[in-house]
């Protein structure tokens, strides 16, 4: 089953927020991110908030757009409650799960409930996450009539035996055709990869980048996979049916991974993320990056407001029973203080490629930097200029670089 929720205070049945949140309002960008936790069958090394039809008896998935659409509004009457002042919504991004097993229809209305609640802004990039196999090209093209700009396909490789590993049930001879219908549609393309599944090889690999590339996507991400306990393949590695990640190999994979993209015109721009361009950033994750707002709307979605962050009931029936009841299905939540917002600004501004601002840290992790930069570790030019940078080995030990900034 999906990971605990995290432990924190008790949230307001009526989900009203402080009226704090709206402190430094029009500084910061707000999104919209929705969760569909659905999904065919569901993947040995997945550990994400997703349930298949047999672990979701009594509850219809053709009830969940109209449950997430009263969120939606509710979402609205609670800002508005705060006194903030409408602000259209500058990203939408729907995961999960498998989003795209809802009709076009149901995630159409979805987004119309976003934009009856908020607004959007009229460069609001809208991205939906896609099983290859979940799509044709009929529904891209509603997807894109409907107000979609941008498709996240869960690609993970390009080698039949890692996919069956995995326990992905597409064809890797799929991938040309749904980034070919997706451009048809006129909507921007990103392809999600995994590396160091185990039995992967370095060829392996190398084998899924070649024709991720040869796609030429708009954006490309790779993840190290982790190997998450209480799933399935933690199961299959404890009894030694399949060999441990090793993190050696999946540092040698990460370094493949920059050069052929980077190569092939690809920039880095955050740990495992690439663009042709700026402008074809993921600017919903940017957003959780760089701690701007954003409503979460589903069974364990996570929101952020103001220094306020919640999270709602995991299973799609104890959603439902909140939904239904007229109370928020928020589980817990807590505010952030001064020293925790800072030091979550180290952990992720660190991770893109701007870097994080020296005045960020305090006197131990300061002194830190002239060592860090001795071991190659963060750019020292940028550094010099104020801001930490990590460079390629660097990004291979980014937690530790981390640690040694927070002094911990």
């Amino acid at each position: 089953m999906p990971s605990a929720l995290p432990l924190a205070d008790p949230a307001p049945a009526d989900g009203l927020l402080p009226a704090s949140v709206v402190d430094g309002w029009n500084q910061r960008d707000f999104g919209v991110y929705v969760h569909v936790p659905f999904c065919r069958v569901r993947c040995g090394y997945c550990d994400f908030n997703t349930y298949t039809a047999d672990e979701v008896r009594g509850v219809k998935q053709s009830d969940y757009a109209g449950q997430a659409l009263v969120e939606i509004a509710r979402g609205r009457e609670v800002l508005a409650a705060t006194g903030a002042v409408s602000r259209p919504v500058s990203t939408v991004f729907f995961g999960g799960g498998t989003p795209t097993l809802l009709p076009v229809s149901q995630l159409a209305q979805l987004l119309d409930g976003v934009r009856q609640a908020w607004g959007l802004a009229p460069s609001a990039e809208v991205t939906t996450e896609a099983n290859p196999d979940s799509v044709g090209p009929e529904s891209l093209a509603e997807l894109a009539e409907a107000g979609f700009t941008r498709v996240s396909f869960g690609m993970q490789s390009a080698v039949p035996r890692v996919l069956a590993t995995l326990e992905r049930t597409h064809d890797p001879a799929r991938i040309p055709l749904v980034v070919e219908w997706a451009r048809a549609a006129g909507l921007q393309v990103s392809l999600d990869l995994i590396y160091g599944t185990p039995g992967e090889t370095l060829d392996d690999w190398r084998a899924s980048l070649d024709l991720a590339v040869a796609q030429h996507p708009d954006h490309l991400s790779a993840y190290a996979l982790i190997v998450e306990s209480g799933t399935k393949l933690a199961r299959q590695i404890a009894r030694g049916q399949v060999p441990e990640p090793d993190d050696d190999l999946q540092a040698d994979m990460y370094e493949l991974a920059d050069a052929t993209l980077s190569a092939a015109g690809y920039q880095w721009y955050e740990l495992s993320n690439w663009s042709r361009d700026a402008a074809h950033r993921s600017r919903h994750n940017l957003a959780y990056w760089t701690g701007q707002d954003w409503w979460g709307v589903g069974p364990g979605a996570h929101s952020h407001v103001g220094g306020v962050r919640w999270w709602n009931v995991k299973h799609p029936a104890a959603y439902a029973e909140r939904i239904a009841a007229g109370v928020s299905p928020a589980a817990g939540r807590e505010t952030l203080d001064a020293e925790t917002r800072r030091t979550e600004t180290v952990l992720l501004g660190s991770r893109i490629v701007e870097g994080l601002p020296t005045t960020m840290l305090d006197a131990s992790g300061r002194r830190e930097v002239a060592s860090l930069i001795a071991d190659g570790l963060i750019d020292g030019r940028a550094a010099l200029a104020g801001r930490i940078v990590l460079t390629l080995p660097g990004r291979l030990l980014a937690d530790a670089v981390v640690r040694r900034l927070l002094g911990s």
